[in-house]
């Protein structure tokens, strides 16, 4: 696996390793659920209105359950303190928005928990101007989050009904540069690549050619890799010289990456499980 420099973007080497240590400590299985920089301007939930309880929780989200943990990196934290996650959830579980735990957005998948998402993000590494690809949109928080950090977001949802609600949330919170599609994850977003950063919120098997093929050279994933059921891994990817190189971090558990079953090599029965979207409580 291997160390790495990058030479594309002067950053610490030691920044994924004290993440990593920092997840360590806290200890147990998470759930799916650096520079210090300015935060760019960003489109910003311009258009959803200000609720100062709901401000004062996702600060005390971000100080608590993320910063605390290990996530330094100023221009991500800034972006989750400003993106609204209960808009992205259902009423009936809006309250729990701001808690350290995946909350259900229906079609048997879940919006992954705030730590899981400050921590992918950090480790993707955006600059602004980047082109960033996202593997399952399931609510568009991801995607909104990254948006925050570039304007160019571009987010595959292999279920219709999850892509259409998200890209709706997304466009009433002014988050309008981001492009939402229906498809296949494992195809990636050949026309548009290549990608300086790929983020993968579904777990496949092991990671997809198509995707490892549309990483810009120097470019980042961050792919959650395992079976169903068993013991999945957190990876960070970086491409050099045409190769691929893979650094684990952290156990994690998400849905499984779902498509065609040629696609996945397995049965027609397996192919039609689970979402590929969110990570699960």
């Amino acid at each position: 696996m291997g160390r790495w420099s990058d030479d594309r973007r002067s950053r610490p080497r030691a920044r994924v390793a004290q993440l990593a240590l920092t997840c360590a400590v806290v200890g147990g299985l998470l759930t799916a659920g650096c520079r210090s920089e300015q935060p760019s301007a960003g489109p910003g939930p311009a258009a959803a209105g200000r609720d100062t309880g709901l401000d004062a929780q996702r600060r005390a989200m971000v100080a608590r359950q993320i910063a605390a943990r290990g996530v330094t990196d100023e221009r991500v934290l800034a972006a989750m303190r400003k993106v609204p996650r209960h808009e992205f959830v259902p009423p009936e579980v809006r309250s729990a928005a701001y808690e350290d735990r995946p909350l259900p957005i229906g079609e048997g998948q879940t919006i992954s928990q705030p730590y899981i998402v400050g921590l992918m993000t950090a480790l993707l590494e955006v600059h602004e101007g980047d082109k960033v690809l996202e593997i399952g949109t399931g609510s568009g928080y991801q995607a909104a989050v990254l948006a925050e950090l570039t304007p160019n977001v571009y987010t595959i949802e292999i279920l219709p009904t999850l892509a259409k609600r998200a890209e709706e949330t997304l466009r009433r919170l002014g988050y309008n540069s981001v492009r939402v599609r229906t498809g296949d994850g494992y195809l990636g977003w050949p026309e548009e690549a290549p990608f300086d950063g790929i983020i993968v919120t579904c777990a496949p098997e092991e990671v997809p050619q198509a995707l490892k093929d549309q990483l810009a050279e120097g470019g980042r994933m961050v792919i959650p890799v395992g079976a169903e059921n068993g013991i999945q891994t957190l990876y960070v990817l970086r491409k050099r010289g045409g190769k691929i190189e893979q650094k684990a971090v952290i156990p994690v558990q998400f849905v499984p990456m779902v498509g065609p079953p040629e696609a996945r090599g397995r049965s027609s029965e397996e192919g039609r499980r689970g979402g590929g979207a969110r990570g699960s409580p």
